[in-house]
């Protein structure tokens, strides 16, 4: 592992004690280790510098990576390392809105048909509870409530809990309860990015163009299409703002086969 500057890995260990999730940490880790070996020490024009020698990569990536290092001067200047942020000119690129791509119900019946008993599970935790994958990864059988009908995510994003409902067709799906992790069927749970990438290798196999991803976003667009209710979708999917649920309104299949309806009149 690289060895970091002794302030990064302070600020790190800042934010593990805020429960940053494990695989943020990870990921700012790997972002600094490319930024600067002594980060205190740069300038407004080698924050530029280092900025323009990020233009080759994707516009989520560099977003990405500049909240990453303003993230740090943030707890820098606010612990009196230095008194302004060298990145502070630099322009955050603008995150293309559109529509959020999902699962299809064709490629959900071709993985819930082709995928082992471990992903199909951590499938229909996506698709039908909205789960992100970190949360499929750790869940255990003593966070569903059989009787109830409901499924409490311990710890969420930003280490927040939330409860999901769970509909009999999702419970079947799971079934039986061997006791300890879901997704394993009692074994050994898998960490959040090798459970992705098991699932995103699963769907290339199958012949299904996606992402794990994709499958909360086809509960999002499902959901607030036959419910209408953001609120109750933003608490289902632990969502800190309605804006981020609200995006799934725009490609809601209710709502196009309403208009659908509509146009042969």
């Amino acid at each position: 592992m690289t060895e970091l500057h002794a302030n990064i890995e302070k600020w790190l260990a800042h934010l593990a004690q805020r429960n940053r999730s494990t695989e943020t940490l990870r990921t700012y880790r790997s972002i600094m280790a490319g930024y600067d070996a002594d980060p205190l020490a740069v300038t407004v024009e080698s924050a530029q510098a280092w900025w323009d020698g990020l233009d080759h990569q994707g516009v989520r990536t560099r977003a990405r990576s500049l909240s990453c290092v303003r993230s740090f001067y943030k707890w820098a200047i606010r612990f009196d390392l230095i008194v302004s942020d060298p990145t502070r000119r630099l322009d955050a690129p603008t995150l293309p809105k559109g529509a959020p791509r999902y699962v299809t119900r064709h490629q959900l019946d071709t993985l819930l048909r082709e995928l082992p008993g471990d992903l199909r599970r951590a499938v229909v935790l996506g698709a039908w509870a909205g789960l992100r994958v970190s949360e499929v990864a750790a869940l255990d059988w003593s966070d569903i409530d059989v009787d109830l009908h409901r499924l409490h995510v311990r710890h969420g994003k930003g280490d927040k809990s939330r409860s999901v409902g769970v509909h009999s067709v999702l419970l079947d799906a799971l079934l039986p309860d061997v006791g300890g992790n879901v997704v394993t069927g009692g074994g050994t749970p898998y960490t959040a990015s090798s459970l992705q990438r098991r699932v995103n290798r699963a769907m290339k196999s199958a012949g299904v163009d996606a992402t794990f991803h994709q499958l909360r976003h086809r509960f999002g667009t499902i959901t607030y299409g036959i419910t209408g209710d953001p609120l109750a979708v933003a608490a289902a999917m632990g969502h800190a703002s309605l804006e981020t649920t609200r995006i799934y309104a725009a490609v809601s299949d209710d709502a196009l086969d309403r208009v659908a309806a509509a146009a042969v009149r």
